[in-house]
């Protein structure tokens, strides 16, 4: 089968290699669609980052290992102790892999395992014509759900997470700084979950317009005016409830700091790779929580049912698709050149694209 495979910084190469075996408690998925993650261009371009270095302690991986979490399929194969899935069964996976006996996992609380393996990370991912993983990781999608729209379900699970993690109520105001793959999904998350009023706080025309299509009440262009006092004149003064920093930037956080108001809580949804400086007075002063989200736990049935009835869109999302054989020049040198062309490009292993 086909399959790209890193090797290290830079070295990502279009493979032919063995389909992999399918374990007694394991599911063989073809590969439909599958998304490129910033993760995955931050791994081609600077890794190893989280990719391991050395054996991984749970599953044993590390370089070379196949990219690719983002996706969705259909099932090919199962082992003989696998009983909840069948073949022919359209799915998409929760892509952590965790060992379930450390006091996280026994708490529930999957995303922290002190042995936390990623399924295109420290597990060869889908960015290949077939995929074996664990079958604890695999949820069938209703029919109602394309394949391209249920290879969101992986992001649009971390959206709902940021938006659970904020502990946003019915009728708040929530404002998205960041209208990338992330705040997209965050914005409409915000609004599936009860925000009365939800604003967006963009830099690119492009997808300032994509915010307000997918249902963005006002969408601010952050070097035109005060975004603060603009979102205090809209709310009574109040400014935002919640505000999602899905940037991971000085600049982007100072501006979710400025779009709230007293006992509001700033989530961290975005990356950073710098250190941030913390306003720690205006935070006091105004009784300002803050808090980070990664990963997910339990949230993937909300975010397949986002898809499923229509209160999350994702199509719009969608800028190219492609084959895996133009993965390299087409998808990832593609989006580092120019990052702001694109949202959300779906790669085809099967040559669907």
């Amino acid at each position: 089968m086909k399959a790209a495979v890193w090797h290290g910084r830079e070295d990502l190469r279009i493979e032919d290699i063995p389909e992999p075996p399918v374990g007694k408690d394991q599911v063989k998925i073809r590969v439909r669609w599958c998304g490129i993650c910033g993760s995955d261009v931050h791994e081609y371009r600077e890794g190893p980052m989280i990719i391991p270095k050395k054996p991984h302690p749970l599953t044993g991986k590390s370089s070379p290992i196949i990219l690719g979490h983002e996706f969705s399929g259909d099932v090919v194969a199962v082992g003989e102790e696998v009983r909840r899935i069948k073949l022919g069964d359209r799915v998409t996976i929760n892509c952590l892999i965790y060992c379930g006996s450390c006091p996280f996992c026994l708490q529930g609380e999957y995303n922290m395992c002190l042995r936390l393996a990623t399924v295109g990370l420290a597990w060869d991912g889908a960015f290949s014509e077939f995929v074996v993983v664990p079958e604890f990781t695999v949820l069938k999608i209703a029919d109602a759900v394309t394949y391209e729209m249920a290879s969101f379900a992986e992001p649009l699970a971390v959206a709902v997470r940021a938006v659970k993690r904020s502990r946003l109520k019915v009728g708040d105001t929530a404002v998205v700084v960041g209208a990338g793959p992330i705040g997209l999904l965050v914005l409409q998350a915000a609004r599936a979950a009860g925000a009365s009023r939800v604003f967006a706080v963009e830099p690119i025309p492009g997808r300032r317009d994509l915010a307000k299509q997918l249902g963005a009440d006002v969408v601010f262009d952050p070097a035109q005016g005060d975004v603060g006092k603009e979102i205090a004149e809209r709310t009574d003064g109040l400014r935002g409830n919640v505000a999602f920093e899905c940037v991971g930037s000085q600049s982007a956080f100072d501006m979710a700091v400025r779009v709230t108001g007293r006992r509001a809580m700033i989530v961290m949804v975005g990356m950073a790779m710098k250190p941030i400086e913390v306003p720690f007075f205006r935070l006091w002063g105004h009784e300002k929580e803050m808090t980070t989200c990664t990963g997910y736990v339990d949230e993937y049935p909300a975010a397949l049912a986002f898809l499923a009835d229509g209160r999350v869109r994702v199509e719009p999302m969608v800028t190219a698709k492609i084959r895996l054989d133009d993965f390299i020049e087409k998808g990832l040198k593609e989006m580092i050149r120019s990052p702001d062309r694109y949202i959300k490009i779906l790669v085809s292993p099967g040559g669907d694209a």
